[in-house]
């Protein structure tokens, strides 16, 4: 059964899944990088984002190599696949990741403009979804042929999936560091009450990995 998924979304202690002022030199937002610094030099991350053999193992690079596990699609807000706003000036810009990006599977980016599919090599496609996160969901769910789905981000774009009910399971990787600023992930929901609660938790060095799962719909 296709499950939605959260993996690996890296929050500070104070609750911020992005830093603020998104940018072509911050794609993670100012100070956002730091939040990731438990999965960067793992052994997964390395293969996967940079083609490298070597990297970390442990609990770190565990939770990494689960998060691309039976996995058929993925969602993405708009700002995760780059830092242009408003309509498209163009076509020029084709994602963070550069002509192989680390997906290998159909990728739905949610926006409010609409644009052409956009293939890159790897077996990545971008496919730019007007109609909102039902939509994307379906189509997703479609792609995916009885794999998973995982929502990458941003804050933003899976609070509106949690607000619905319709993740089954998030993986967040809490680093300790405090941001003071930025974008929160859990703003004004009470997960509880949409029926989330922590069934797993795990630390190493770097991290604490607490993974929520849905129990009832609301």
């Amino acid at each position: 059964m296709t499950k939605l998924r959260v993996a690996s979304f890296s929050i500070s202690l104070d609750g911020f899944g992005a830093g603020p002022d998104q940018s072509l030199e911050n794609p993670l937002g100012f100070g956002g990088a730091q939040l990731h610094a438990w999965a960067f030099p793992t052994r997964t991350f390395r293969r996967i984002v940079l083609g490298a053999e070597d990297g970390t193992t442990g609990v770190d690079d565990d939770f990494v190599a689960r998060g691309f596990e039976n996995l058929g699609a993925w969602i993405l807000g708009r700002n995760m696949f780059g830092p242009v706003r408003g309509p498209w000036p163009d076509e020029s810009w084709r994602g963070w990741w550069g002509e192989d990006p680390p997906y290998h599977v159909p990728v739905f980016v949610l926006t409010h403009h609409a644009r052409p599919p956009l293939a890159m090599r790897g077996g990545t496609t971008f496919h730019f979804v007007t109609g909102g996160i039902h939509e994307a969901l379906g189509r997703a769910q479609a792609a995916a042929q009885g794999r998973d789905v995982r929502v990458g981000g941003g804050p933003a774009t899976i609070r509106q999936y949690l607000r619905e009910g319709l993740v089954d399971e998030l993986h967040l990787a809490i680093a300790p560091v405090l941001l003071g600023t930025g974008e929160r992930l859990f703003g004004e929901l009470d997960l509880r009450a949409l029926g989330y609660a922590c069934t797993r938790h795990f630390a190493s060095d770097h991290a604490t990995h607490v993974i929520l799962e849905r129990s009832a719909r609301p």
